[in-house]
């Protein structure tokens, strides 16, 4: 799938560049109205990413002269302007969804992907692994028929395991996916995540490949009484 990104805030646009990358979309990145408005002219995005405050052509003229040339691309916005007459102005001019800033990565990807799922008899919103389940669009998990209680993080790093069954999957491919980060040796966050997964899908349910990184395995196998419910990791 290729997006169109437009985004004149360097770090934002840098940050969104390897998030969606990591999870396998191609993006193409500008930061100016007319850049967007010539990138769209010689492209097809199957998706834009469109911020307003734009250093030129404002984001909602943008999407005026994109709707009035007949394009029904889907466009999320994603803007400081986050009032409710702005959200309006915005959806009443052509966008298909409004994400104000601050916004959570996650958020997004969830956004992003809801607008590029086919219509009709599209791809399943479910990942399983076993008795494990996860809702994609509500964000829910099951684990047979209890409900397992997860932050967003821990809900991301569990996507992206079952969208790699039994694959391992590195520290470094985990760190980009999942918190949008170049690779860091000194950081022991996937670590510190997995072990909160352990606590609530059983200490069996990721392996550990040594000097390589994570896979999924058997959730639901535990080494102990450890429950499979509790509180959100913190």
């Amino acid at each position: 799938m290729k997006l169109l990104l437009v985004e004149d805030e360097d770090r934002i646009a840098s940050f969104l560049e390897k998030g969606l990358g990591a999870h396998g979309y191609a993006v193409t990145r500008v930061a100016t109205g007319e850049g967007a408005l010539s990138a769209l002219a010689g492209d097809r995005p199957d998706l834009v990413i469109l911020d307003l405050g734009l250093p030129d052509v404002d984001g909602l003229e943008v999407l005026r002269r994109l709707r009035a040339n007949g394009r029904d691309v889907p466009v999320i916005v994603l803007t400081a302007r986050g009032t409710v007459n702005d959200r309006v102005q915005g959806l009443d001019v052509g966008a298909d969804d409004y994400l104000s800033k601050p916004f959570a990565f996650e958020e997004l990807l969830a956004r992003v992907r809801a607008r590029l799922r086919p219509k009709g008899n599209g791809p399943a919103t479910e990942l399983r692994a076993g008795d494990l389940a996860v809702d994609l669009l509500t964000r829910d998990a099951r684990l047979g028929d209890r409900s397992i209680v997860l932050t967003s993080r821990e809900f991301s790093l569990l996507e992206e395991f079952l969208r790699h069954p039994r694959h391992v999957l590195t520290r470094q491919q985990l760190l980009s996916s999942v918190w949008g980060l170049g690779f860091d040796p000194g950081s022991n966050l996937v670590d510190v995540y997995v072990g909160y997964l352990r606590r609530k899908l059983g200490e069996a349910a990721i392996e550990t490949v040594r000097g390589v990184g994570y896979r999924l395995t058997d959730p639901g196998a535990r080494a102990d009484n450890t429950p499979t419910t509790g509180p959100p990791a913190p």
